[in-house]
């Protein structure tokens, strides 16, 4: 995406603009905020990786563990049980208060059925969906950049590396993928954990750990498809 991509939504230019759902294109790791840890726990592992451009922590959800693959029951119809903001924005972009959309995005490729606003001009359902979804990422940034800033200020993110071995003899080795140090916490001094529980990291972190159990459903998961095949 570039600057010269971008258009600014209105009503006029995009009325009969049609877009693609969630489902096209839906990577197999997507960022998260902090509001969405526990929802997105419930059906995905979470993991901090780090921007290869600026080094700096971000958390994600695996939905496979490989590019192109989706082993989240659901994820590959756009209907799982947890569908993060940053997908539900494909293509919709902040520009200064306005929202942009960029019209070389797969999400706008040739075929679309959903449209962006109404005979009237009004935005539909779908397209306030969106809107509503950029606002919680707005707001949800700085708390999740507060939240890893304070993770790693306590050096409680330590790397995970997950080695997979599948019934098809292919074994599977992921690197970069960071986790909650349980050592570290319990080594916390009491006041870093009260601290920690009153502004709800320790919440978020324990989540981050514990989501952990989903990488076994996962295995399962691309198991059973292997035996389908």
């Amino acid at each position: 995406m570039s600057e010269k991509t971008l258009e600014l939504l209105n009503d006029t230019h995009h009325r009969d603009l049609r877009m693609h759902g969630v489902a096209a294109g839906h990577p197999h790791c997507v960022q998260l905020v902090i509001g969405e840890f526990a929802r997105a726990a419930a059906c995905c592992p979470l993991f901090f990786v780090k921007d290869p451009e600026t080094g700096r922590f971000n958390v994600v959800a695996l939905f496979g563990f490989e590019s192109g693959e989706l082993l989240v029951e659901g994820a590959d119809r756009g209907n799982a049980p947890f569908v993060p903001l940053e997908l539900v924005r494909q293509g919709f972009y902040t520009h200064g208060e306005h929202i942009a959309i960029d019209r070389d995005h797969p999400r706008f490729a040739a075929d679309g059925r959903i449209r962006l606003f109404d005979d009237l001009g009004n935005p539909t359902d779908e397209t306030q969906l969106i809107q509503r979804s950029i606002g919680l990422l707005v707001q949800g940034r700085p708390a999740t950049d507060s939240f890893i800033e304070a993770m790693v200020r306590l050096r409680l993110v330590e790397q995970f590396n997950i080695s997979l071995s599948f019934d098809d003899g292919k074994t599977l080795t992921l690197d970069g993928l960071y986790t909650i140090s349980l050592d570290s916490l319990h080594a916390l001094p009491d006041a870093d954990i009260i601290r920690l529980f009153r502004n709800g990291y320790l919440d978020a972190a324990m989540t981050i750990q514990s989501s952990r159990q989903q990488i076994a459903l996962l295995a399962h998961r691309r198991n059973e498809r292997l035996v389908d095949a």
